[in-house]
């Protein structure tokens, strides 16, 4: 990601610029789909995708926030290549802002191919939670400082 006259712009791994899973080194979620997960160009359906990436950022989010989260908005979303049947998806998440009540989260989505020889980005976006309460309304997003470690996988 490139920072440029104050706005945030969103770059490639062919432009350089370090995806998460160079950064980070545990996916949120590791799954494959399955056969039922295929659309007619025989490709992964992108719902299927969509919502891989919103459980990760929910798993993130509420983390952050020390409490229950819904998802509010897809900020952006963008498909850049196709999840085939046998690719191992792993699902990348980190908060990339923080509100009074809402958070914005950084999903990046990496195929594993031919057995892990072969890595390739297919989606990413930025989706926003709000922390709710017991009645399902905005809450403070916990301080840092009040939040548990995350578990280890």
């Amino acid at each position: 990601m490139e920072v440029s006259g104050g706005s945030l712009h969103w770059g490639s791994e062919s432009r350089g610029c370090k995806s998460m899973a160079d950064i980070r080194r545990e996916p949120i979620l590791r799954l494959m789909p399955g056969p039922g997960d295929i659309n007619a160009n025989g490709h992964i359906f992108g719902g299927w995708v969509l919502s891989q990436m919103d459980k990760a950022a929910g798993i993130v989010a509420r983390h952050h926030s020390g409490g229950p989260v819904a998802t509010i908005a897809i900020d952006r979303m963008e498909f850049i290549e196709p999840i085939h049947l046998r690719d191992l998806i792993s699902v990348y998440a980190e908060v990339e802002t923080v509100g009074r009540t809402s958070m914005k989260i950084r999903i990046e989505v990496m195929a594993w191919r031919d057995s892990g020889a072969i890595r390739v980005k297919v989606t990413e976006g930025l989706f926003t939670f709000v922390a709710i309460d017991d009645q399902a309304r905005p809450r403070p997003v916990a301080a840092a400082s009040q939040v548990p470690p995350a578990p280890k996988p």
